[in-house]
């Protein structure tokens, strides 16, 4: 029997992730498809490398639940087949002046409810 490598370092995990999150970030959050999410962990369940305990990948340290959804991410091995961004997957705009201003408007509304509340 073969002993299990040992997980990237903590270090090592938090690079990894943040890597991943910053190009998912710049392409505008893109998820893949619910078809395509379940392929990716279908190949996750096979493989050799998986933690199944924690559902980690034993290379990279990652969530898998989580890595699959992202579009721009990939297996460190490239198992999961390419997926092109905006095809299948939904991709929205993170920090759209639309979403701004609707920020803006709710903090304001709560900034006036508290003040009224106070007197």
């Amino acid at each position: 029997m073969s002993e299990k490598k040992k997980l990237p370092s903590m270090g090592q995990m938090l690079k990894n992730f943040a890597n991943d999150v910053a190009e998912y970030a710049k392409a505008g959050a893109p998820h893949v498809s619910k078809k395509q999410y379940n392929a990716r962990l279908k190949t996750c369940d096979s493989c050799e490398h998986l933690r199944q305990e924690a559902m980690r990948c034993g290379l990279c340290g990652c969530s898998v639940e989580h890595k699959a959804k992202w579009a721009t991410s990939n297996c460190p091995e490239k198992r999961w087949p390419q997926v092109l961004i905006g095809k299948d997957g939904k991709k929205i705009k993170v920090g759209s002046k639309k979403a701004m201003a609707a920020a803006r408007k709710a903090k304001k509304r709560a900034q006036n409810n508290n003040s009224e509340a106070s007197e």
